[in-house]
């Protein structure tokens, strides 16, 4: 009789530990009731991280957490990073997140064509960022999305975008199709592409407008874009109003309907898309284009016919009351 009752003592305590272990690793601290926010710094450890999963209630015992994560745990290192702890995760769960949890992505996006000053403020309006935003030279970001962890520098985010473009240089530069277009450096190039950039919204026309301006170049004749125009009015901000003759009278220095030639510098922050179109124009011998209506252009390969395109634009403008 004594042998059955310490078996069956042993087997409540089992199944006390069991309990136990159940209730501290499979449910959730006093601090998962709510969703928080975890940040890992680099090199971190299960040790350095604990005291602070125990400030914010996600872990109950430093110590009895730790046992645990060594006996029931991956065995691996924790990841750096910000991870989001959803409402009601067991201490198990917090764990596995740290281990094996993907970490908050954080991203700031660059559209295609946007000016440095537009950069800029955004970087200076994008939350979780630390330190003033530097304005970057003016096409030297390459438009993309750009992954950053909370309270990184603004300052660093902006290198990234800035290196990110010299290897999209370095890529693309060495692919050009020789004699397409006679831009004779890679800031040239990149100083068309912010023209292409800015002159057509259909990726399907890249080629065929830059193969336009490449054609303009060759021949001497003035690239007359608009966008050149205006960015040293607004330093690349919408204009909201028709170009005046006094603007387009000014020599800025990007005032492409003063003189032949690129202007002197980019105007925006062109895509890689651009830059390769400008390297590789499509091959034609159009050297006039206008607004068709569409949101596309009409190409022409002498002024008579560009003058007829012209015309058809103004009817559609005249048609929706826009003249």
């Amino acid at each position: 009789m004594g042998k059955k009752l310490l078996l069956a003592a042993a087997g409540l305590g089992l199944a006390g530990l069991l309990l136990l272990t159940f209730l501290f690793w499979w449910s959730g601290g006093p601090g998962s009731a709510r969703a928080q926010t975890i940040t890992v710094e680099e090199g971190a450890t299960l040790t350095s991280l604990c005291p602070q999963l125990t400030r914010t209630g996600l872990v109950r015992n430093c110590t009895a957490f730790r046992g645990f994560a060594r006996l029931l745990g991956s065995g691996g290192g924790i990841q750096a990073g910000e991870f989001e702890i959803p409402a009601g995760t067991s201490q198990s769960g917090v764990l596995g997140i740290l281990q094996n949890g993907s970490p908050v992505q954080r991203l700031v996006t660059i559209p295609e064509g946007m000016p440095s000053i537009l950069v800029q403020e955004k970087l200076a309006a994008t939350p979780f960022l630390t330190g003033p935003a530097p304005l970057p030279g003016e096409g030297e970001v390459l438009p993309d999305s750009y992954s950053f962890q909370r309270g990184e520098s603004r300052a660093a985010v902006a290198a990234r975008m800035e290196t990110a473009m010299d290897r999209a240089i370095a890529e693309l530069w060495p692919k050009r199709k020789a004699g397409a277009c006679p831009v004779s450096t890679p800031q040239e190039a990149v100083t068309l592409a912010s023209i292409v950039e800015k002159e057509t919204a259909k990726p399907a026309e890249r080629r065929a407008v830059a193969g336009v301006y490449c054609n303009r170049l060759k021949i001497g004749m003035k690239l007359d874009a608009d966008p050149t125009v205006i960015y040293p009015v607004t330093r690349g901000r919408p204009l909201g109003r028709r170009i005046r003759q006094s603007e387009l009278r000014a020599d800025t220095g990007y005032n492409t309907y003063r003189r032949p030639g690129l202007p002197v510098g980019p105007i925006a922050n062109p895509g890689k898309a651009s830059i390769a179109a400008v390297l590789d124009p499509e091959p034609h011998q159009y050297i006039f284009f206008v607004a068709d209506g569409t949101g596309g252009h009409i190409f022409a390969r002498t002024y008579a016919e560009h003058r007829a395109n012209v015309e058809k634009w103004f009817a559609i403008r005249r048609a929706r009351g826009e003249m």
